[in-house]
């Protein structure tokens, strides 16, 4: 499969032009209809009692202010939440019901207010030039070491050699000149922002998009700078009560409603396991629901189109840490706390610097585009049902004629499109060269020891896994001609370089495999066999294969096979 080699022009150039700067420029005014609408959807579902949801979010927001402080914090975070708990002290006292729930609704109210503006972000127009200077310098050293020519660092077009684009470009543009869109990546690193930033305006000419920014990050003060002038909205994973949520959920509602596309990770933070997510967090991906009848509903000329993008590494910065986190979460086995490097600035420009200069690709795969209920759409824009028939999104809103609101029902739409969207991650992941050799090399591993679970695997000996080149040429090519088979009926995508000599690919998928990490997760040996140093970090990467039922491919080393090896 061919990459998308041009470059392309901005679709809006102007950046005045472009709807996060628009709906920036009445921030004040969008954080009150956000307060309005928020508050709203708590009456409507809670009935005007109130009195249990106040004391649970300020019971909350007590804990973690004193257990889980940060230093961006705000400096009145502690004086605001007292001040809040001695009022809610006083309402408990109100006889009546009427002024009771009036009080009741102000206190609401002041808390809305603080997340709102808390979560609420801008876009200056003046800073996003900075920063793209900043970055195209940064990835003209770094992301291209054969662009540099005796007249300096080469042509901007030449940096992106190594930033694959895959998937229906043009089409994608289309659509965001004729709506809104709503972009859901897989998430693998902390990277992952960084790089789809960058690659969206400077690659595929899109305008910037709205994106969930982890409060933590604003910790770093060169981060929060860039963030808060860059469309990022505030994202505090801490808060869990109802009231902030349902915050969070009407600022991304009404941000897409206004025609502001939009950026969220649907499995919400990154894959622990190396996994492809397919299990999705429903909150977010329901705004985009909603937002889509409330269009309707107002009879405004604007779809909203959701598009899967999925990032594919040949090797993951955190990979250590993730994989060490996942298994602890089975519970299985107790394992000691791993630092998380790529919260070490000095660590990630040392990880920085070694993969821009020596891996080759990164790799983006846009997914099929389709509307909020899952049906694909086409280049104008239309939605299809799978008998390519026309039909009206409006029409899967409607209750005699008129579009409704039904939350019971939108809940089930939003069921269906998490289900659309893992469908399209799966179906539309490029496989890289590491991808193949990390699979095959760990189920070899596994079906050579039936007899141990994954944790027993995890102990062994290295020096007890060794693999003949012939062995591992053999298997290779059985689960490559399964992955060809699957991208002839559409169910996969190949990298370029699974269609390169056997050896050769081979090679470069363990090079690649290695080459941050200081224990090999595969390695070639001088008698040309198949090793490890790190099973964890091969279950990891083995794992960006996992459930397409590849795993039936590989056979178990026979006693022949044995004698032989």
């Amino acid at each position: 499969m061919k990459e998308k080699l041009q470059l392309y022009p901005h679709i809006l150039p102007n950046l005045e032009d472009w709807p996060i700067y628009k709906l920036s420029l009445k921030r004040r005014e969008f954080i009150k209809e956000i307060n309005d609408f928020t508050l709203t959807r708590l009456e409507e579902k809670y009935q005007g009692d109130f009195e249990e949801l106040l004391a649970k979010t300020v019971y909350q927001e007590r804990i973690r202010i004193r257990s889980k402080p940060w230093r961006v914090d705000r400096p009145d975070e502690k004086q605001f939440w007292t001040r809040i708990h001695k009022e809610l002290i006083e309402t408990s006292e109100i006889d009546n019901a009427k002024d009771l729930e009036r009080s009741q609704l102000d206190l609401l109210q002041k808390i809305i207010a603080r997340y709102s503006d808390e979560i609420v972000g801008s876009f200056v127009p003046k800073t996003y030039l900075q920063a793209r200077k900043i970055l195209t310098f940064f990835f003209k050293r770094l992301l291209n070491k054969y662009a540099r020519t005796a007249r300096g660092w080469g042509k901007k077009e030449q940096l992106f050699h190594r930033i694959k684009i895959y998937g229906p470009i043009e089409m994608i543009r289309d659509l965001a000149r004729r709506g809104t869109i709503v972009l859901v990546p897989t998430h693998f690193s902390n990277l992952d922002s960084l790089l789809i930033g960058y690659a969206v305006d400077a690659k595929v000419g899109l305008p910037s998009f709205s994106y969930g920014a982890g409060l933590n990050l604003y910790n770093f003060g060169p981060a929060a700078y860039f963030m808060n002038r860059l469309g990022a909205y505030r994202v505090d994973r801490r808060k869990k009560n109802p009231v902030y949520l349902e915050t969070l959920k009407s600022m991304s509602n009404l941000s897409i409603q206004q025609g502001t596309h939009s950026l969220f990770f649907p499995g919400g933070t990154r894959s622990r396991s190396g996994m492809t997510e397919n299990k999705l967090k429903l909150g977010l991906l329901g705004t985009a629901i909603e937002a889509q009848r409330a269009i309707c509903q107002k009879k405004l000329d604007n779809k909203v189109f959701i598009v899967p993008l999925i990032l594919d590494y040949h090797f993951v910065l955190e990979a250590r840490f993730l994989i060490e986190e996942y298994l602890q979460s089975l519970g299985k086995e107790k394992y000691m706390s791993i630092r998380d490097f790529s919260k070490s600035k000095r660590k990630l420009l040392k990880f920085l610097f070694q993969y821009y200069n020596r891996s080759s690709e990164i790799v983006m795969s846009f997914g099929q585009p389709f509307d909020v209920l899952g049906n694909f759409v086409r280049a104008d824009g239309s939605s299809v049902d799978e008998h390519d028939r026309t039909v009206d999104i409006a029409d899967y809103f409607s209750l005699d004629g008129e579009v409704t609101q039904n939350l019971q029902r939108e809940n089930v739409y939003t069921k269906l499109l998490s289900d659309r969207i893992v469908e399209r991650f799966y179906k539309d992941n490029v496989v890289l060269t590491s991808h193949l050799v990390a699979f095959t090399a760990f189920q070899i591993l596994l079906k050579d020891h039936p007899e141990l679970d994954i944790f027993g695997v995890m102990k062994l000996p290295f020096e007890d896994f060794e693999v003949s080149m012939p062995r591992f040429r053999s298997q290779v090519i059985v689960v490559l001609r399964q992955l060809k088979k699957m991208e002839a009926s559409g169910n996969i995508r190949l990298s370029e370089p699974l269609s390169w000599d056997l050896d050769d690919m081979i090679k470069d998928g363990i090079e690649k495999l290695g080459l941050y990490h200081d224990k090999k997760p595969l390695k070639l040996t001088k008698d040309n066999f198949v090793t490890s140093e790190n099973f964890k970090l091969l279950f990891y990467y083995h794992n960006r294969l996992e459930n397409y039922g590849l795993d039936k491919l590989i056979r178990r080393r026979t006693r022949l096979a044995t004698i032989v090896s």
